[in-house]
């Protein structure tokens, strides 16, 4: 009963627009103060020590690095890029779009991100060449969406450090759903725009897409030397990121110049606030985690639903379902460092692999950004384009159903994920 009240708790500080991070360490600590056996002072170390996890150290270099890319202009080479591979097919603008992202998310791993730095360029762009503003914000903020999916990833990091799992087996594990994903908005994209017969970039030749990739070149290198760096044993997931942010600030003050030193202690101080606020999310949900394993919940649950002898199919379901609901009203880190506690052991016992259910919930979180209230990328969008909240997201659910079809492919394919895992480790 006492477990009840504190996701009711939880429940109604969301209801009332308690920030999520507010709402989860609030709900810890009066429950620690009301009803639960445990001192106080167990909080507040518990607050301090999930910052000492060296796993999460990789969050604010990776934040660092995407904030360095965006103003660098990394983004406008990687449009240009993916507008010379595929812009002159049909709807060659929002081709380019979901490829821009696909690459801008290989090298940034935040979803807001990406929406951010491809959005602000190719929303007008798109707009001016006669794209309707409905069908734009939604290819844009689905597609940014896969900031999530695609390593290297901040949602797959915490996952990871939640379950005691290899950060790069997640990211490997990420690439081919991330690809699956990619490759099904490209292809409702262009059906999409060859019925509406929308405009195409003509075909420049085999030259200016050259051109255009020795343009991109630095940026896309990022991607071979943080994946490549990562499974060739060169270094950890978190010297990877140490070096994505080294790499990024070099290209984008020394190779290309888009950026002087005078603008260095804005793109700091932008991915500090950033990496706080994510930092303090982490922190609180940690505290709510710890709650309720020293309550017995995930014991008690793995019980209760193991009891009823599920499937492996049907508790994937379950999972889908219930992170569903949980992305309507949380933030991915909190919802994965919460939920995944909770889930790891059943999927355990039902003889799912963890890195398969990793990219099963990571994969719902991308979903989670494009539905509201709380989905991040559909204020991205709507602050981009000054559309309300509720004309992005009735632009953003036709392309939804993409990404819930895809979520249930990855589901109940694991070798999507599995592949290159199994393969490589």
């Amino acid at each position: 009963m006492t477990v009840t009240l504190l996701f009711v708790g939880l429940l109604i500080l969301l209801l009332i627009g308690v920030p999520i991070s507010i709402s989860l360490g609030l709900t810890s600590l009066i429950y620690v103060f009301l009803t639960a056996d445990m001192s106080p002072v167990v909080v507040a170390q518990k607050l301090f020590s999930t910052m000492e996890h060296t796993t999460l150290l990789a969050i604010p270099f990776f934040i660092l690095s995407s904030h360095f890319l965006t103003t660098g202009g990394v983004s406008e080479r990687l449009i240009d890029f993916a507008k010379a591979l595929v812009g002159w097919t049909h709807g060659g603008l929002a081709m380019a779009g979901v490829v821009s992202c696909m690459l801008f998310a290989a090298i940034s791993g935040s979803s807001p991100a990406t929406v951010v730095a491809i959005g602000s360029i190719l929303i007008p762009g798109m707009i001016k060449a006669g794209y309707s503003k409905e069908f734009t914000v939604g290819v844009i903020a689905t597609s940014g969406s896969m900031g999530i999916l695609i390593p290297p990833s901040i949602p797959m990091i915490v996952y990871a450090d939640a379950v005691e799992e290899s950060v790069g087996k997640m990211f490997i594990a990420g690439i081919l759903p991330g690809i699956l994903m990619g490759v099904m908005l490209l292809t409702v994209t262009w059906i999409v725009a060859r019925r509406r017969k929308m405009p195409h970039e003509p075909w420049q030749g085999v030259g200016h897409l050259f051109k255009s990739f020795v343009r991109a070149f630095w940026g896309l290198l990022l991607i071979v030397i943080v994946v490549g760096g990562i499974y060739g044993g060169v270094f950890t997931p978190t010297e990877a990121a140490a070096v994505a942010a080294v790499y990024s600030a070099v290209i984008a003050l020394f190779v290309h110049k888009d950026m002087g030193f005078k603008d260095v202690p804005k793109v700091m101080l932008d991915a500090s606030k950033m990496t706080a606020v994510i930092m303090f999310i982490i922190a609180c949900a940690m505290i709510f985690a710890h709650v309720l394993t020293e309550e017995q919940v995930p014991q008690n649950l793995a019980k209760a639903v193991l009891a009823h002898e599920p499937g492996a199919h049907v508790f994937l379901l379950l999972v889908n379902v219930i992170l569903w609901f949980a992305g309507d009203f949380m933030e991915p880190s909190s919802i994965l460092l919460i939920m995944a506690p909770l889930f790891h052991p059943i999927a355990v016992h039902l003889g799912i692999d963890p890195i398969h259910l990793g990219v099963v919930m990571t994969t719902n979180m991308e979903v989670g950004m494009i539905t509201p209230p709380v989905g991040l990328n559909l204020y991205v969008a709507a602050g981009l384009t000054g559309m309300s909240l509720g004309q992005v997201t009735r632009a953003a659910i036709p392309w939804m159903f993409v990404l819930i079809a895809a979520l249930l492919l990855i589901t109940y394919i694991p070798w999507l994920s599995l592949y290159l895992v199994n393969l490589l480790y």
